[in-house]
């Protein structure tokens, strides 16, 4: 925690535990075990590299972000955009494009490496972190486990109850996860536009539950009180928070950092795999400046690799590995199995006395259950709009049981990979998500709202926040995350997940992680 707290941020390429410094120019950096990425199943591998005694890099594409602005935050609001809010953008990109069909939700900023990233694919984008800390630094913290029944049917060779007694509750109490207090909940304004769907959700005889979070309730509560400075209180939640969340940052890499075994490397992009015939793996990766330019390519060498750049990273770095001949033995099935865990969103109308509140929470702690509905399985979280205004707008993400997968492809023209995701898979969503949302407005006599997505659109089908799949555990992998064809290779993150689990999937990400980094250590590594 010291080293991320206290590391200089101006042009600092790495994060010790004795000290942040520029990087030294070399002809091949060498550990004997590299990470890539910094987000849930990375941060995991750190952590459990760390403290099993093997000195470990873990590279990671983003900044770190821990210094202030000159507004005195670290991070941006969601009101208040500014170049800290978006990856390499010049305007932002945020979920709303329009409120009353007025193109108020997006703001001009300044080209930076920013914490969010909107990844663009045809037919579909993906949002993604960008920083120490990857995707735990710009989602809205909901922790759920999902149903032991739909765990089985993903991962029907895992055994289920090893995970539920051990690896969840592991994964739960490290990333600090917590529940509101259901009589501050009641009370409070911060939640009237949880309550009001939650009333809308019930005339339709539709059963809620809350879902845990990692934001820290007892902080956000003297938020509320006004004794601590505001965060999810103050419209913070798509580019950062400021106070009270628990991001990797703060539990599994501040742990890794407090071993004195791992260090981190930023604004480095691992771009190519290879396996040298001694068995040992190189990585070239570009070393970026805040301008986006590559100032040196840099080369590294190590006997074990994690791979925990995420379903997008992942799979494109081992795509591109096969394609390109660096990794041909890898397994066909290796860009396959791809899913947005059935994302969509809407928001609905309320009717004038049926309030949202001015004020609003950016954590959402309450989600529309019915995924028990065997003919139309939807659970959907209740989501914030913090515009500090009353809006009498109740917002959505559904996340639906659509089979639907698609598979990446290389583009030997980009070098990069190319999803085959299609507007029909999305529309498969949508269809399951207008059911339910179509009997709460039946029950609630409301409508849809046609303001917010642009083209009069009622469902966002085009984006996801829970990109899962491209290299799925049991098929690219063996059981533990091992890569089929190639000793020491691991995969740690969402591209495990077979395109669905059914909840928000980070505590999923990480339990697994656990999972496959307990078997690994045990029988792959020795310090």
């Amino acid at each position: 925690m010291v080293a991320l707290q206290t590391a200089a941020a101006a042009g600092l390429t790495r994060v010790g535990l004795q000290s942040a410094h520029a990087a030294e120019p070399a002809a091949v950096d060498t550990a004997p075990a590299i990470v890539i990425g910094s987000g849930y199943g990375a941060a995991v591998a750190a952590l459990r590299l760390g403290q099993a005694g093997i000195r470990t890099l873990v590279i990671e594409m983003g900044k770190l972000w821990n210094t202030a602005g000159s507004d005195g935050k670290v991070f941006c609001s969601t009101a208040a955009p500014d170049e800290r809010s978006m990856w390499f953008r010049t305007r932002t990109e945020a979920p709303l494009a329009t409120f009353l069909w007025l193109d108020v939700v997006n703001k001009d900023i300044g080209l930076y490496p920013g914490v969010l990233d909107r990844v663009h694919y045809d037919n579909m984008s993906v949002y993604v972190g960008r920083g120490v800390g990857g995707g735990s630094l710009v989602n809205g913290g909901m922790a759920v486990t999902p149903l032991q029944s739909y765990f089985s049917e993903q991962f029907p060779t895992v055994d289920a109850t090893e995970m539920y007694n051990t690896y969840f509750p592991r994964a739960r109490t490290m990333l600090g996860v917590n529940t509101v207090d259901p009589t501050w909940f009641e009370s409070t304004e911060w939640y009237q536009f949880t309550r009001t769907s939650r009333k809308a959700a019930a005339n339709a005889g539709l059963k809620t539950t809350f879902v845990p979070n990692v934001y820290d309730f007892a902080y956000m509560q003297r938020e509320a009180a006004g004794t601590a400075t505001k965060s999810a209180l103050a419209a913070e939640v798509i580019y950062g928070n400021n106070y009270g969340k628990k991001s990797l940052d703060k539990t599994y890499l501040a742990a890794a950092l407090g071993t004195g075994n791992v260090t981190i490397h930023t604004l480095e992009r691992v771009r190519a795999i290879s396996r040298g015939t001694d068995g040992t793996y190189t990585l070239t990766a570009d070393r970026i400046d805040t301008t986006g330019a590559v100032v040196e390519t840099k080369q590294y060498s190590c006997t074990y690799l994690f791979l925990g750049g995420g379903s997008l990273g992942t799979t494109e770095l081992l795509v591109r590995a096969r394609e390109t001949g660096t990794l041909p033995a890898l397994d066909a099935s290796v860009g396959t199995g791809w899913g947005t865990n059935g994302n969509v969103m809407t928001g609905r109308a309320n009717h004038i006395w049926d309030t949202v509140g001015a004020n609003q929470s950016t954590m959402p702690v309450m989600g529309i259950d019915d995924w028990a509905n065997t003919a139309n399985p939807v659970f959907a979280e209740i989501a914030p709009i913090p515009t500090g205004l009353e809006t009498w707008i109740s917002l959505y993400l559904a996340i639906t049981k659509n089979p639907e997968r698609a598979s990446f492809t290389y583009d030997a023209a980009t070098d990069s990979a190319r999803l085959g995701w299609t507007a029909a898979q999305s529309a498969v969503s949508v269809s399951m998500a207008k059911k339910l949302f179509d009997r709460i407005n039946s029950a609630n006599a409301t409508i849809y709202r046609y303001d917010l997505f642009g083209n009069n659109k009622t469902f966002a089908d085009d984006f996801c926040y829970h990109p899962l799949g491209g290299c799925v555990l049991g098929k690219a992998t063996d059981n533990y995350g091992r890569v089929k064809g190639y000793p020491h290779l691991y995969i740690t993150d969402g591209s495990l997940v077979p395109g669905s689990i059914g909840v928000n999937p980070f505590v999923t990400i990480t339990a697994l992680a656990e999972r496959g980094m307990a078997r690994i250590l045990a029988e792959d590594t020795a310090p």
